[in-house]
């Protein structure tokens, strides 16, 4: 049963995460089923009724590959409190992990709320997948506690996590956080702050390229996917995988890195762009570059691509 471990961060147990959508409620069960005692926030009630949904559901499916006992999904389902204010959710919390909307505005918002009822020595940790942690930090009066806290989705199954040091997070703080991710069984990897940090500096550019060769007509959906699977031994394709990202974040974390670095070789695909604003968003608008409402696992061409 290596999926259950007590937690061993140098003595954390206490963890608020806030957010309670796809990272969020990935991020809240990985923390409990390790054995610390998680408060998940979030301001709509129904979207905590979801989440813990969803994390039963995906306990039930680790239950049932016997990757965990009925017993340890009891336990992990009983470190888990939802909360609908910040406030109430924070209280005893010694880290808070911030997974809400890739929206700098909303971000800043938060971290000067969490500054402001958090204990002072919280430490403040945000799951931004590209937005400046330094800049986070410049809202807060503890610049050394903020770090970020990069998890991959599906959570529960993905070991990376990437930890972005801001200019002034301090060494005790990274190693605290370290320590925690390698408690939940996680591999963490220590990145700089930088636009994109090295996760999405890499992969951005490589699906916008795909992007690109497919809007010029050098080959088609399924032959670039092919290609990276077959050539590169890609588990999945930069088309698929950009549908299951959501081609809208793919689009806004392009725009971090033009605008981080102003240079035009991050510039979005004008075909991205177009389905962004068409609404084609990948899996959950149903289409993107695949069509994603026939119900299986097929890989089937959106009507757009098909040839």
């Amino acid at each position: 049963m290596g999926n259950l471990a007590p937690q061993k961060s140098l003595n954390m147990k206490n963890v608020a995460v806030i957010g309670a959508g796809t990272m969020g409620n990935g991020i809240a069960h990985t923390f409990a089923q390790f054995g610390y005692t998680v408060a998940l926030i979030d301001i709509s009630q129904d979207s905590l009724d979801k989440a813990m949904k969803t994390i039963t559901k995906n306990l039930d499916r680790l239950v049932a590959k016997e990757r965990l006992t009925e017993v340890q999904k009891e336990a992990t389902l009983a470190n888990l409190t939802t909360y609908t204010k910040i406030e109430d959710g924070v209280k005893s919390a010694e880290l808070v992990v911030e997974a809400a909307t890739e929206n700098i505005d909303l971000k800043l918002n938060i971290f000067k709320t969490l500054d402001e009822v958090c204990a002072s020595e919280t430490i403040l940790a945000s799951n931004t997948s590209s937005i400046s942690i330094t800049k986070i930090a410049s809202v807060t009066n503890r610049p050394d506690k903020v770090i970020g806290m990069h998890f991959m989705n599906p959570v529960p199954i993905m070991k990376l996590v990437e930890i972005i040091r801001g200019y002034a997070t301090s060494d005790e703080v990274t190693n605290t956080i370290m320590e925690a991710s390698k408690s939940l069984n996680k591999i963490p990897v220590e990145v700089n702050d930088y636009p994109g940090f090295i996760a999405n500096r890499i992969l951005m550019p490589m699906i916008n390229e795909a992007i690109y060769s497919l809007y010029e007509g050098v080959a088609g959906v399924e032959e670039i996917d092919t290609v990276m699977k077959l050539g590169m031994a890609h588990p999945m394709g930069p088309l698929q995988l950009a549908d299951f990202i959501g081609l809208d974040v793919c689009l806004s974390i392009l725009n971090v890195l033009k605008d981080g670095f102003g240079n035009p070789k991050y510039a979005p695909c004008p075909l991205l762009i177009n389905m962004v604003t068409a609404g084609k968003m990948g899996v959950k608008s149903g289409e993107g570059f695949y069509s994603h409402t026939h119900g299986t696992k097929e890989l089937i061409v959106a009507d757009n691509f098909k040839k």
